[in-house]
């Protein structure tokens, strides 16, 4: 391999007084505001012709590849992707116009989509809205002002994650219900005593209070006709948040006890029992 082309000084091929005045790589990217790394890689991909070496086993460039340099750096600097850059430097001036209308429309185009990425990050920042909608984070900040414990309301948010990926386009409506279910005080009420549930035990002889509480709400709401849940949820999903609810305290198998002997069944699609058909 001959010398280093970045440290070999500017001079003028051989020959008459009218020869061309050759440069280095290293003035070549000085010129042009690029790096030497930069310009090795345009060779590399085709964009600046790579002139062969010298007697001295120097490469050295002219004025036009200063030129071509140039604009190659001010279209990738413009945000130009690379493998267009030498379609622009071959076209026609009404062609290149076109050209840069299609690329600046593009460009516009991934901006709206980085403003958007920006606007889900700073959303992300309350913790509720990650895989949640809209809908969904508002109706647990209203959980949050009443006071209800933040243990219910993960316990809440990791239930709704999973039913808004199943329902997507049902969730607004459901969500719509859920709030209107909290402008009775006898929900409140019920929310307020679970966030006092989470430090109970299972002997607590206020989950008695509890499963009043639920059991009027629950009479309450199928006496309107009125169903809290989509009635498509998967069966397993149903069972899958059933199971995350009994594992996060003593107080929700207990409670649900109590509701069985009563004759109700289940604790995300409550149903009582001798609704059910006979299994037998």
């Amino acid at each position: 391999m001959g010398p280093s082309d970045a440290q070999t000084p500017g001079r003028a091929a051989a020959g008459s007084s009218g020869a061309r005045a050759l440069i280095t790589i290293g003035q070549l990217a000085s010129y042009a505001g690029v790096t030497i790394k930069a310009v090795r890689h345009y060779h590399r991909i085709g964009l600046l012709p790579e002139p062969p070496r010298d007697r001295s086993g120097y490469r050295t460039y002219d004025a036009a590849a200063v030129v071509t340099l140039i604009r190659i750096h001010a279209l990738a600097d413009a945000g130009v992707p690379l493998a267009r850059v030498q379609q622009l430097l071959d076209a026609e001036p009404d062609e290149f116009a076109a050209e840069v209308r299609r690329i600046d429309a593009q460009l516009r185009a991934e901006v709206r989509r980085l403003q958007r990425n920006r606007t889900r990050i700073a959303a992300l920042a309350a913790g509720d809205s990650l895989a949640l909608p809209p809908s969904v984070v508002d109706y647990l900040d209203r959980l949050r002002r009443i006071g209800v414990d933040e243990r219910i309301l993960q316990l809440e948010r990791d239930a709704w994650i999973m039913v808004a990926a199943q329902v997507p386009d049902e969730i607004d409506a459901v969500i719509g219900r859920k709030h209107a279910e909290l402008d009775d005080p006898d929900m409140v009420r019920l929310y307020l005593l679970l966030s006092q549930a989470v430090d109970w035990t299972a002997e607590e002889p206020r989950i008695v209070e509890l499963a009043d509480a639920l059991e009027t709400l629950m009479n309450r709401s199928i006496a309107a006709g009125r169903s809290e849940n989509p009635d498509d949820l998967d069966d397993t999903l149903i069972d899958l948040v059933d199971a995350t609810t009994l594992a996060s305290s003593p107080v929700a198998g207990r409670l649900l006890d109590i509701l069985h002997e009563r004759g109700w069944r289940g604790w995300t699609r409550v149903q009582r029992l001798h609704d059910l058909p006979d299994e037998t």
